[in-house]
C-alpha cells in the first residue's frame, strides 16, 4: 500500500513537472493563472470598496422594505466571490487537465472561459441595479462607490475574452502534442480511440457539472433561500450529495458497472428535473419577486446546467454502450510513460517512409 501511495505520488510530481518543462503546457497554464490572479484581484477590490462604503443600518434606517435592502446587499459579495471561485476551480482543471494530457478537457476550459465571460458581463448590470437600490435606502457613506467600481468590472470580460482567443490558440497546438501521448498509450486502434474520446468527454462534463450545480446553489441558499427550513436544509446537503454521485459516476465508468450507471442515469434526470422545475419558478408571476435579485445569473447557471446535465446524460449512454470492449483494461492498466523526446512530437510528426517513385534496373 505504501509503495502504491509512493508511486501515485511520484507520477503526480513527475507529471506535473511536465506541464512546466514543455512550451504549450506551460504558456496555457501560464495565461489561465494570470487571468485568475488579475480577476480575483479586480473583484477583491470591487468587494473592498463596496464593503467599506456601506452605512451600519438599523431597522429603522431600513424601513419596511428591510428584506429587499438586505438581499441586494448579499448579491454584490455572492457574485463576486462565486466569480473568484470560478477562476480558482479553473485553475484547478488546467492543472488537472494538463497534467493528464486531456485535449477534451482543455478544450472544455476554453468554453467554460466563455460562460466566465458572460456571467462577469452580467454581473455589471446586476451590480449597478444593486448599488442603486441600495442608494435608495441610503445604505452608503460614499455615494460614488458605483463610479469607483465600474471601469474595474466592465475590465474583467475584456480581460477574459483576450485570455479565451489565446487559450483557444494554444488549445490545438496542445491537440497536436497531446495526440501522439494517446497513440502510445491507446493504441493505433480507432474503435479504441474513439472509445476513450467518449470516455474523456464524459469525465470532463461530470468535472463542469460540478462547478454549474454549485454556483447555482450558493446563490439560492445565500440571496434567495428558502422558503422553510426543511427547504433550505434539503438545498444545502444536496451539495454534497451531488459530490458523492459524480465520483460514483466516475468510478462506475472506469470499473464499467452497468447496474451503477443505471442508477447514475436516474439520479441525473431527477437532477434535470429540478433544474427545470427551478427555472419556471424564477419566471413564475408568484415566485419570480424571490429570484429578482439574481434573475439573470440564476437562469443563467440553471440553463448552462440543464444544458449539461443533458450532455452527460447522453454520453453516459455512450460509455454504458463501449463497456466490455476493451477500454477498462487499458483504463485502469499502468499508464505507458514517454521520454521527454518522444512527447515533443505530434501526430503530424510521424511520417511513413517514402517509396521511391518508379523502378530502377541495375
Amino acid at each position: 500500500m505504501a509503495a502504491t501511495q509512493t508511486s501515485r505520488a511520484s507520477s503526480l510530481a513527475k507529471s506535473t513537472g511536465e506541464i512546466f518543462t514543455r512550451k504549450w503546457p506551460r504558456l496555457f497554464f501560464i495565461i489561465a493563472a494570470l487571468q485568475a490572479i488579475i480577476g480575483i484581484a479586480f473583484e477583491s477590490y470591487t468587494f473592498a470598496q463596496f464593503q467599506s462604503g456601506l452605512k451600519d443600518m438599523s431597522d429603522e434606517m431600513w424601513g419596511p422594505n428591510k428584506s429587499d435592502g438586505e438581499a441586494q446587499m448579499k448579491t454584490i459579495p455572492t457574485f463576486l466571490g462565486l466569480l473568484m471561485l470560478g477562476f480558482i476551480y479553473d485553475i484547478i482543471l488546467v492543472w488537472d487537465a494538463l497534467r493528464m494530457k486531456n485535449t477534451i478537457q482543455v478544450i472544455g476550459l476554453c468554453v467554460a472561459n466563455l460562460a466566465f465571460l458572460v456571467y462577469s458581463a452580467l454581473q455589471i448590470d446586476q451590480i449597478r441595479v444593486a448599488i442603486a437600490i441600495l442608494k435608495g435606502f441610503n445604505a452608503f457613506e460614499d455615494p460614488d462607490v458605483w463610479e469607483e467600481v465600474q471601469g474595474v468590472l466592465i475590465s474583467i470580460p475584456c480581460i477574459i475574452s483576450l485570455v479565451t482567443v489565446a487559450l483557444s490558440f494554444i488549445a490545438w497546438k496542445l491537440y497536436q502534442e497531446f495526440a501522439w501521448d494517446i497513440l502510445k498509450h491507446i493504441g493505433a486502434d480507432y474503435r479504441m480511440k474513439k472509445r476513450f474520446l467518449h470516455y474523456q468527454v464524459y469525465i470532463a462534463l461530470l468535472k463542469f457539472d460540478f462547478f454549474f450545480f454549485v454556483g447555482f446553489t450558493i446563490q439560492f441558499l445565500v440571496v434567495v433561500g428558502g422558503k422553510t427550513g426543511v427547504e433550505f436544509g434539503l438545498t444545502a446537503a444536496a451539495i454534497p450529495v451531488t459530490i458523492g454521485i459524480l465520483l460514483c459516476a466516475a468510478w462506475f465508468t472506469r470499473r464499467e458497472w452497468k447496474f451503477g450507471m443505471v442508477l447514475i442515469i436516474i439520479l441525473y434526470l431527477g437532477g434535470l428535473t429540478y433544474f427545470i422545475y427551478k427555472l419556471a419558478r424564477i419566471y413564475d408571476p408568484y415566485q419570480g419577486q424571490f429570484y429578482a435579485p439574481v434573475k439573470k445569473s440564476l437562469t443563467a447557471f440553471a440553463v448552462l446546467t440543464i444544458l449539461l446535465i443533458i450532455l452527460t446524460i447522453v454520453n453516459a449512454l455512450v460509455c454504458m454502450y463501449n463497456f466490455g470492449a476493451g477500454l477498462k483494461h487499458h483504463l485502469n492498466g499502468p499508464r505507458q510513460e514517454i521520454d521527454k523526446e518522444q512527447a515533443s512530437y505530434s501526430m503530424n510528426d510521424v511520417k511513413q517512409p517514402q517509396l521511391p517513385s518508379r523502378m530502377t534496373i541495375d
